[in-house]
């Protein structure tokens, strides 16, 4: 008499035949896999080993007895955090230049990157991307300094242009109502053509025949761009603006230090700033890593809550 054929052996042997398969895999192509453990070490020891120093949010924390040795105060940083009326200041200048800098400083590197895809000549297209790069590699203390330059009321480029108009020199870098929008157009200045290099690489991706068709439809340039271009990259760009959008309390501590003096602080200090004069000049570690805690929340929380408006309106999204 014949065995029968036994389904549940064979459904309960499929899980161990695949990990099998699997375990091969990984062995056969160990090379590529070996590639991916540089970046595994950069993120555990940089990113998930020192998130156990966040612990010092909820001490007293002093150098010399360090974490296990001093004292465990509970939630009384972030009571203290939100009951001084200077932190919300600081809130508040950090919001405004973060979406400052969404609303303006987003849509640059998406325009810039249409505007050279138009660009036939190579050897053309290649000078503009190089110009627009250099900025990036410049630190913000020689950018400040440029920055600086361009601005003053004596010999700034500016001001000789205002001046030549019948206009009085402006003094922008004493005036607390301009030094945001000094802030966003410097670092439009600074990262925008590095930004465009996402952008021209997926608009490699999109088919010539899209373009062709709509040709034969009778649309121009213009049309192309909204009606073909931007939908083939939409994925691309949702994808970086809800990156974006998860470190908007990270505006960057170097652009506003080299910027910021005292006649603008009212405007021009952020939650980064505050950090570094309270925090490392003040010594008041505990207090600092509360605020650096309460970013995190609120990034966390805007990246999920905007991952999952685009979910359900757009269909794209990181995760």
């Amino acid at each position: 008499m014949s065995k029968g054929y036994d389904a549940n052996a064979a459904v309960s042997a499929r899980p161990a035949k695949q990990q099998a398969l699997k375990r091969s895999y990984v062995i056969k192509n160990w090379q590529i896999y070996s590639m991916i453990v540089p970046g595994l070490l950069f993120f555990v020891i940089f990113k998930y080993i020192p998130l156990a120093g966040s612990i010092i949010a909820f001490q007293n924390y002093t150098p010399f007895g360090g974490i296990l040795g001093s004292k465990f105060v509970g939630l009384e940083h972030f009571v203290r955090l939100f009951s001084y009326p200077e932190f919300y200041r600081v809130l508040r200048n950090t919001l405004l230049i973060s979406m400052y800098q969404l609303i303006f400083g987003f849509p640059a590197p998406l325009i810039l990157a249409l505007l050279l895809n138009e660009v036939r000549k190579v050897a053309m297209k290649r000078f503009m991307q190089t110009i627009l790069y250099v900025p990036h590699f410049l630190s913000w203390v020689i950018l400040g300094g440029m920055v600086m330059t361009l601005l003053s009321p004596d010999r700034g480029l500016v001001n000789h242009v205002l001046n030549s108009f019948g206009s009085d020199s402006v003094f922008f870098m004493q005036q607390p109502e301009y030094f945001r929008s000094i802030v966003v157009i410097s670092g439009v200045w600074k990262e925008a053509g590095w930004g465009t290099i996402v952008y021209l690489a997926a608009l490699t991706g999109v088919n010539p025949e899209l373009y062709e068709a709509a040709e034969v439809d009778g649309a121009g340039k213009l049309r192309q761009v909204f009606s073909v271009t931007i939908p083939a990259i939409m994925p691309t760009i949702m994808v970086l603006l809800l990156l974006k959008i998860g470190h908007m309390l990270d505006l960057g501590f170097e652009q506003i230090y080299v910027l910021l003096n005292p006649l603008v602080r009212e405007t021009g200090d952020i939650l980064d700033t505050y950090i570094y004069e309270v925090g490392l000049l003040g010594g008041q570690y505990s207090y600092t890593t509360a605020i650096g805690l309460f970013k995190s929340v609120v990034g966390l929380i805007l990246i999920l809550g905007a991952n999952a408006i685009s979910k359900k309106t757009t269909g794209d999204s990181i995760y």
